[in-house]
């Protein structure tokens, strides 16, 4: 946490979950005039560490779905006015008791696309083998192993949303076959995607690689399970860049740890940052990148430049882009 860039008698904006001290450089924090800023590079520990650190705060810009404001943090926050994330929504605030005590939320823009381009660099990655070939060179090892087409392969969409829709674009681009299943998905939308709808058993038996792109709720938690896998088989991989609870983790590990499936890329965890020793990201079969979907320069001058835009509003009297309760 730095310290204030501002005279002491202005409110102050804290903007939390700056992990690697990177906010002040995508906006113009310096020349606005109207808070003092402070950053927090942290994860805090619990609630209590989060109330405890911003109870003089007026203002808070959070990244999206790192640091949780729930009810019994945001109901413990008497100076609390205002919330601004990034992205147009955040399942970690709960705008209800938002609106409840008074408090704003507001968002910004979301580009959306660089989680799609990791997506497809993930999938095309374990394809060619692309790590272990890296690291063989580490090794003085020469090509320890051989890597296969895209071309021809079958890619299966879990969720043909936005996301899905333009991943779906670059694997066709590449010669893939393209198949998509959810529970809300209709024929017409993969007509129009040129996509083949098939239903959930098919999507797994079929697909060389499933990539998934699902919104968790308690109706998607667990929804990946080891039945599924099984069907994937023991060429296939898994890809997730949406959230770590949509996979049975445990029936995931068991997976991996008995061939039943050839590999998996993870981008989210159910902690983030994770702990130095979890499993995941030393597993040999497991390609673990540290929930980079989002993350580039382009988005966060996005994020961080809507949210200053966001903050200069309602200190001008006339919020943006809020978000409602509804």
């Amino acid at each position: 946490m730095t310290t204030p860039i501002k005279p002491s008698s202005l409110p102050t904006i804290a903007l939390l979950d700056d992990y690697h001290n990177r906010a002040h450089s995508f906006a113009d924090w310096q020349g606005q005039q109207f808070a003092q800023i402070e950053y927090f590079s942290e994860p805090f520990a619990d609630e209590a560490a989060v109330i405890t650190a911003l109870q003089h705060v007026e203002a808070v810009g959070l990244m999206r779905e790192r640091t949780p404001f729930p009810a019994s943090v945001i109901q413990q926050l008497p100076n609390l006015k205002l919330i601004v994330t990034s992205g147009k929504a955040n399942a970690s605030i709960d705008v209800k008791a938002a609106a409840e005590q008074g408090v704003i939320v507001c968002g910004t823009e979301s580009p959306g696309h660089a989680t799609a381009e990791l997506a497809f660099l993930l999938v095309m990655s374990l394809t060619r083998q692309l790590i272990p070939l890296v690291n063989g060179l580490h090794n003085n090892e020469w090509q320890p192993v051989m890597g296969s087409d895209v071309r021809g392969k079958t890619l299966g969409i879990l969720g043909l949303g936005r996301l899905g829709k333009q991943l779906a674009g670059f694997a066709q681009a590449m010669g893939m076959r393209v198949i998509a299943w959810s529970e809300n998905l209709t024929e017409q939308t993969c007509l129009d995607n040129n996509v083949e709808y098939v239903d959930r058993a098919t999507l797994f038996e079929q697909a060389d690689s499933v990539s998934i792109h699902l919104r968790h709720s308690t109706r998607t938690h667990s929804m990946v399970n080891a039945g599924d896998l099984a069907r994937l088989g023991e060429r296939g991989y898994i890809i997730n860049t949406s959230r770590a609870e949509i996979i049975d983790l445990k029936a995931l590990q068991h997976a991996l740890d008995n061939n039943i499936i050839a590999g998996a890329a993870i981008d989210v965890y159910e902690q983030e940052p994770t702990p130095p020793d979890y499993w995941m990201v030393d597993h040999p079969k497991v390609l673990a990148t540290p929930h980079v979907g989002y993350c580039t320069n382009e988005t966060f001058e996005v994020f961080y430049g809507q949210m200053l835009e966001a903050f200069s509003a309602y200190y001008s009297g006339n919020p943006i882009r809020v978000i409602s309760p509804s």
